[in-house]
């Protein structure tokens, strides 16, 4: 069954970039033993990718050679004309993330969609029950402010199936979301 999830890191104290959108507070532990093998092992689970307009716009801004997500159907929900990707299966989109839920389900072919980034797209797939899991990565740093985790509430209590232990005092804590559709 195809679940919806956000695979995400976060200072310790709730924020997913800095004030200024940077993310180099979380690069520092990029290099952290078993990380790269896990992400991987994720990875190998995704089917299709939503993001919203300033997370493809920071990934693009990194200019890679080749798409990070090479072979994976990616939403991008935006308001905005933003440039493609050569090679890259993107799908730009200003529908509402209900209208286009069934259509990512439908391309992850058995496999999981990922949130990817952007806490304020995530909160609109919780608001509509659209939500399965959180893996958060906790980072232990404290950011003191900018871009939250997820600017919305959520009904009931998650239920914590799984915590993953990194060195340097990072954990992932997995999280399933009571069903509410």
């Amino acid at each position: 069954m195809t679940r919806t999830q956000y695979f995400v890191a976060a200072s310790l104290d709730g924020f997913i970039a800095d004030a200024a959108g940077d993310l180099q507070w979380l690069f520092q532990f990029n290099d952290v033993e078993g990380v790269e093998a896990h992400y991987k092992g994720f990875l190998a689970g995704v089917g299709a990718l939503a993001m919203g307009a300033a997370t493809y716009e920071f990934i693009v801004g990194e200019k890679p050679s080749t798409w990070p997500y090479a072979g994976i159907p990616t939403w991008v929900f935006t308001h905005r004309e933003l440039p493609g990707f050569a090679g890259a299966d993107i799908r730009f989109t200003a529908d509402d993330v209900g209208a286009v839920h069934e259509q990512m389900v439908a391309a992850a072919a058995g496999k999981h969609i990922w949130l990817v980034g952007g806490g304020n797209l995530v909160a609109q797939f919780a608001r509509q029950g659209l939500l399965d899991e959180i893996w958060l990565g906790v980072i232990p740093v404290v950011l003191g402010a900018g871009a939250p985790l997820l600017p919305a509430a959520l009904p009931g209590t998650l239920e914590l199936t799984a915590v993953t232990r990194f060195p340097r005092g990072m954990v992932e804590l997995r999280y399933t979301l009571p069903k509410s559709r």
